[in-house]
């Protein structure tokens, strides 16, 4: 294990919704996490959305955590619950006849966290994506027991998307150690100002700093994506007291 880490470290990335950028931060935080030299491994639990290549069925956002991670997990490992269907989670498990456990994900995250020094684990949708008729993302976060980063999709409306979601991580008894912005809309008027506003709010009321700030990207890059982001402030916010998970 690398001497700049005291213990594994676990983060588990949620949004303010899909279609945000939760694959492209947690890739990019992967890349910034390795060139501090750590070793770091990446989780999608749970996965909606599937093509097969040569007999072997991806997921795009899975594929690019692997290609971010400088620790490459086995499949099923990474990805216990790989779904087809390009919908809700629950409807998609129902289609396949699948019953989403948190039970089977805890355990690939203990063997996970034996192969790397930091696993960033990456949810599905935004905070309360349902799973089954009684749990949902927030019930996996509580289980998992990690620290949250959450990343915000900048666009009108994202400030109480973003409160929203804080409140709601906070109710779970969970820690946020930090948020970034992430530019889904070029166009939105006074982005900085907005930006501004929810650091602001965030800082105050969880102790939650800004990572970041990654401007609209096309295509998405992560390793782009990771030049805006501080990897260094996460790290230090997951090893201090009451972070990371004894």
């Amino acid at each position: 294990m690398s001497g700049a880490v005291a213990g594994v470290c676990s983060v588990f990335v949620t949004g303010t919704d899909t279609e945000i950028g939760k694959t492209l931060v947690s890739a990019a935080l992967l890349h910034g996490l390795n060139a501090l030299g750590l070793r770091t491994a990446a989780l999608k639990p749970v996965a909606a959305g599937a093509h097969e290549i040569d007999g072997i069925w991806h997921n795009d956002d899975a594929d690019q955590l692997d290609a971010a991670a400088s620790v490459v997990l086995p499949p099923a490992m990474r990805t216990p619950f790989l779904l087809r269907a390009a919908i809700a989670p629950h409807l998609a498990a129902a289609q396949e006849g699948v019953t989403l456990e948190i039970a089977p994900i805890l355990a690939c995250h203990a063997m996970a966290r034996q192969r790397a020094d930091v696993v960033v684990v990456e949810g599905v949708g935004g905070f309360r994506v349902p799973l089954t008729e009684t749990l949902d993302t927030a019930d996996l976060a509580c289980a998992l027991n990690l620290p949250v980063v959450l990343v915000v999709g900048m666009r009108l409306g994202c400030i109480s998307h973003a409160l929203l979601s804080a409140e709601a991580i906070a109710a779970r008894g969970l820690r946020l150690v930090g948020w970034v912005a992430n530019q889904i809309d070029p166009a939105m008027p006074f982005a900085a100002e907005n930006v501004a506003a929810l650091s602001m709010r965030l800082e105050r009321q969880y102790h939650a700093p800004l990572l970041g700030h990654v401007p609209h990207l096309t295509p998405s890059a992560p390793q782009q994506a990771a030049r805006h982001l501080d990897a260094a402030r996460l790290l230090h916010a997951l090893q201090s007291q009451g972070a990371t998970p004894s």
